[in-house]
């Protein structure tokens, strides 16, 4: 079977979005374009680390004059949408790669399904072509502010999660949680 990639350049929607309670929720990344809508499964950790990358990318952008004043000047395009139902999830992203186009000035973030466990790293379209079972691929382009505009939204998604123990920093679960710091009672 070949490598199927999702290509979204003119999007229109980039979010993050959960299902379930917190401690238990699922964590999914849904864009649209004019190409269509395409939905995949991610970590929280991954989210955050995405947010983390593209916050810090921004901040190289403005630093070293790579991107125009006028795409760095733009306010947050946040999304006010949720997740599309019913959610058809494409694959379960396993790596997550970031990087600026200079030529069209935009943010490409590309996720790469979950395939051989020797893959740690984001296959381009030349080596796929060599692998008969290549994982996915979901590629996708952003104006800045519509970066800016999906790290807001993930943070505050990423943080309405389970509260963290004042104590420890772990999870606090409803059902209290045993605390490292407390000799493994409940808290």
């Amino acid at each position: 079977m070949s490598r199927i990639v999702y290509r979204h350049n003119n999007v229109s929607q980039f979010i993050v979005g959960t299902v379930g309670v917190p401690g238990e929720r699922t964590f999914f990344l849904q864009v649209k374009s004019d190409s269509g809508e395409n939905c995949v499964s991610v970590e929280k950790s991954q989210v955050m680390a995405l947010v983390l990358r593209i916050q810090e990318m921004i901040k190289e952008l403005r630093r070293n004059h790579l991107a125009s004043h006028d795409e760095l000047g733009l306010p947050p395009q946040k999304s006010t949408s949720t997740l599309t139902f019913p959610i058809e999830e494409d694959f379960r992203v396993g790596v997550i790669g970031i990087s600026w186009l200079q030529d069209e000035q935009r943010i490409l973030i590309e996720a790469q399904s979950i395939g051989d466990e020797s893959l740690v790293e984001l296959l381009d379209d030349d080596e796929a072509t060599f692998l008969e079972d290549a994982p996915d691929l979901l590629s996708i382009s952003l104006r800045i502010n519509q970066a800016r505009g999906f790290c807001e939204l993930a943070n505050a998604i990423v943080s309405a999660g389970r509260t963290q123990c004042p104590f420890c920093g772990l999870p606090i679960d409803p059902q209290g949680h045993l605390c490292p710091r407390a000799n493994g009672y409940r808290r």
